[in-house]
């Protein structure tokens, strides 16, 4: 029985949500393709999406179709949670939300996605017993901050979270199946490992090799130094549960293999994670479900983001390299909309450098999006003066956009294609409604009247911009600059009062735009408040 905090989802609502029975574990068969990873990949029969994507299997594109038309089956690893979470891992979940929200409002694709949450484990014992508490609450806080910084970023949770140390009984029973199946074997000491060689040549189909023999202590009691672990013994003043072995707590990659096959079966549509998984942990997630479940191909798809670097580094951030900064300090000072179109300038497979001018970069094109689309909508209403807009022109441009926009979409989630062709659609747009503005009513005062206002609200609007773009400093350096430009913003805002006691009005849109109208005589008025 599933088993879940609070009114969570158990397995047997999970599976009714892609139209399976526990009878329909094993899906439909597939037919071979040769893969590129060495090994025979057998394509899934079921729902065509549209979307080619690249499958780790293979090392190629290749159609992405699913069981069950009802929806897909998707395994997100989650985190260990034993510490703030920090831009690397951000950058792979914001990624792999955006691939989501693609499949589903894009291509009709409906997702069950089911995350792993590992709240015992090495790490969480070890910082437990430095703060003085129980692993449990160590879990408990981070797991909670975890999905903070997550909702923060505007990524969508997944259909169910699933703890690690609420499933410890299906672990139990799912090593014991390995176990008869005589892939793995137990030890005098109470550990339970993972007999590598009885996989044969079937291991490696992510990587294509066999893991070299690790430095093995003197009293290691593996058969074979490639063997990896699924129990481990309770060491003393350590967390532990009750198993056939004795005391002790599961690996770290069995806790994945047992979660999600305890909810999806036999067969996995998708399962995601940053590149670093790929080996070992997702490679001996697949040699653990498939001779558990005896099949020949357990999950169809294995997605891999790129790492997050800081710039002019060649490691990843990493905590244990002590190069990261965490998700809550970013959004001191960037919102979540400007690092997802930070992500959305990258292919999710490639590595990104993370820096302060990659963010205002991204900053300035999204206020450039917003510049346009307020513009857009402020001629929509007759509120942009400006000269003959060729609409035609704009409507072909449009359809062409999304034309293109579908099919990057649809080859392997381009994004960066996809902003190419909407900053080309905004360029072309911006072409047409930045026009000479033209008289409305012919009299020639009027006409230079509008023209004064127009360039003075563009001098204001250019300093306004000056005084609240975010600058390169940061710290008290940075606070000190926005002290220095504020009486900046105090002039901006006297101006706009005195001419909205002449009857014009000015609307600041963005950052970057800011459109007049004339008001009549009931609507004249002041806006006060100097903006942050």
């Amino acid at each position: 029985m599933l088993r879940t905090p609070g009114p969570g989802l158990g397995a047997p609502l999970l599976l009714a949500a892609l139209g399976l029975g526990r009878a329909g574990w094993r899906g439909p068969a597939g037919r071979a393709a040769s893969g590129g990873r060495g090994k025979a990949w057998l394509q899934p029969t079921g729902r065509d999406t549209g979307v080619q994507v690249y499958n780790s299997l293979t090392g190629r594109k290749e159609p992405l179709i699913v069981a069950h038309a009802e929806a897909a089956s998707w395994y997100s690893c989650g985190p260990t949670v034993y510490d703030h979470a920090h831009l690397g891992h951000a950058c792979s979940y914001v990624r792999f939300d955006i691939i989501r929200r693609i499949l589903t409002k894009v291509f009709g694709c409906n997702i069950v996605m089911v995350m792993g949450i590992t709240d015992v484990d090495d790490k969480i014992i070890k910082r437990a017993n430095e703060m003085n508490i129980s692993p449990a609450s160590l879990a408990s806080l981070y797991e909670e901050d975890f999905k903070q910084d997550m909702a923060a970023l505007k990524v969508l949770p997944p259909t169910v979270y699933l703890r690690v140390t609420e499933n410890i009984p299906q672990i139990v029973s799912f090593i014991e199946g390995i176990i008869a199946r005589g892939h793995a074997y137990s030890t005098a000491k109470g550990n339970v490992y993972f007999d590598l060689k009885s996989r044969g040549d079937k291991y490696g189909k992510l990587v294509s090799v066999a893991p070299g023999p690790a430095g093995e202590p003197a009293d290691s009691d593996k058969r074979h130094p490639s063997d990896f672990a699924l129990w481990k013994a309770a060491k003393p003043q350590e967390v532990f549960w009750a198993s056939p072995w004795g005391p002790g707590r599961p690996g770290w990659h069995i806790e994945c293999s047992a979660i999600a096959s305890m909810v999806f079966g036999s067969q996995l549509d998708i399962h995601s994670g940053g590149i670093d998984l790929a080996f070992p942990h997702h490679e001996n997630e697949i040699a653990q479900c498939e001779v558990f479940h005896q099949c020949e191909q357990w999950g169809n798809y294995f997605l891999h983001s790129g790492h997050l670097h800081m710039k002019g580094k060649e490691e990843k951030m990493s905590k244990s390299l002590k190069n990261y900064v965490t998700i809550k300090d970013f959004l001191k000072t960037f919102s979540p909309d400007i690092f997802r179109l930070f992500c959305l300038r990258s292919s999710y497979r490639s590595a990104i450098d993370y820096s302060d001018s990659a963010m205002l970069q991204a900053q300035q094109l999204l206020l450039g999006l917003g510049s346009f689309l307020e513009d857009a909508r402020a001629y929509m209403k007759g509120q942009l003066a400006s000269g003959s807009v060729r609409e035609v022109m704009l409507w072909e441009r449009l359809s062409s956009t999304k034309r293109a926009v579908r099919a990057a979409l649809a080859d392997d989630f381009d994004t960066p294609s996809v902003l190419d062709a909407i900053l080309g659609l905004v360029h072309h747009g911006n072409g047409e409604l930045r026009a000479t503005p033209k008289c409305v009513s012919g009299d020639g005062g009027e006409a230079t009247l509008r023209g004064v206002v127009d360039e003075l609200v563009r001098f204001r609007q250019q300093v306004r911009q000056f005084a609240l773009a975010t600058p390169e400093a940061t710290g008290e350096a940075q606070r000190q600059q926005r002290l220095e430009r504020q009486p900046l913003l105090e002039a901006c805002d006297t101006l706009r009062r005195g001419l909205t006691a002449h009857g014009i009005n000015i609307k600041d849109r963005s950052q970057t735009t800011s459109t007049w109208e004339l008001l009549d005589q009931r609507t004249k008025g002041t806006e006060g408040g100097a903006q942050p």
